[in-house]
């Protein structure tokens, strides 16, 4: 079952104060990306180029302000200020980029970006373009409904009801397999649906417990996360990475160092707090441990 951590340290806060976040709206990243250099190279010479999502409240988003917040970009920011303050280097400059899902692999590829934390799952198909390190979490798949709502507990629950969830969304067709009678709404994105369920349009959405924890943690006392279970275990099991460049073992060895260390010192715990409302539907990840790929 899902759990959240109890160990606080205050090292991200500091280390991400001292951080400067340079905000790219998309441009011409190749330049600080330094046409294959890698991550390592970049976190040396001062200037990094990470990516992530800038519309997912509580995991990457871009601020009316600039500024970006979320769980994803805390981490990233951990992880080259920690490779930094290890090899005695300075804290880099950080721009952050854009980076949608079906574009991250190519912007990795194209050494447009240094690294990419952006509700990553890592599958056998991406790890045959780029590397990753982590997982740094494991996440589920459930449901958001309205706080009130007490006739959705689970799977069951959405019989006969309407589920929302992105065009194509994967998640809603599991669920829609496992429960025919369900009602799929499709929308061409997830505030479409939080919009839908504000307004009592649908009952519930569907996608993983992360992204519907950054809802909830935007809406406090309106919404709830509700998670799904089927035969007593989780729906899905969904193992968020962090991209690099495929076979940067040197850089990918790093990441994984300071994730272990994110982990260790309790601070994950703190920035999942910190994003994603109680954090239902996060378990805890075992870094470098790819195994699940050979399932």
């Amino acid at each position: 079952m899902s759990r959240t951590f109890t160990r606080v340290t205050a090292t991200v806060a500091a280390l991400a104060a001292s951080s400067s976040l340079l905000v790219a709206c998309g441009g011409d990243s190749a330049d600080s990306a330094g046409g294959g250099e890698g991550l390592l190279a970049h976190i040396e010479a001062g200037n990094v180029t990470l990516g992530t999502k800038f519309d997912q409240p509580g995991l990457g988003l871009r601020e009316g302000d600039g500024s970006m917040t979320g769980l994803d970009v805390d981490i990233a920011t951990y992880v080259v200020n920690h490779i930094a303050e290890a090899n005695g280097w300075e804290e880099p400059e950080i721009e952050w980029r854009e980076t949608p899902s079906a574009q991250r692999e190519t912007l990795i590829e194209n050494g447009e970006v240094d690294l990419i934390t952006a509700t990553y799952s890592i599958n056998a198909s991406r790890a045959e373009k780029v590397n990753f390190a982590g997982p740094y979490l494991v996440t589920h798949q459930a449901l958001l409904t309205q706080e009130d709502n007490s006739d959705i507990t689970g799977l069951d629950g959405l019989d006969g009801k309407i589920l929302c969830s992105v065009t194509g969304s994967t998640p809603a067709q599991k669920v829609k397999e496992a429960l025919p009678s369900v009602q799929l709404q499709e929308y061409d994105t997830y505030s479409s649906c939080v919009e839908a369920l504000s307004q009592g349009n649908v009952d519930a959405m569907t996608t993983d417990a992360t992204i519907l924890n950054g809802y909830a943690a935007q809406n406090p006392g309106k919404f709830k996360v509700v998670e799904l279970e089927k035969d007593g275990k989780p729906f899905t099991d969904e193992y968020y990475g962090a991209g690099l460049k495929k076979d940067d073992q040197e850089a990918t060895d790093a990441v994984n160092k300071a994730l272990e260390e994110l982990h260790s010192s309790g601070e994950f715990d703190k920035l999942v707090s910190e994003n994603l409302d109680k954090g239902e539907g996060i378990d805890e990840a075992t870094i470098g441990d790819l195994s699940f790929l050979e399932s």
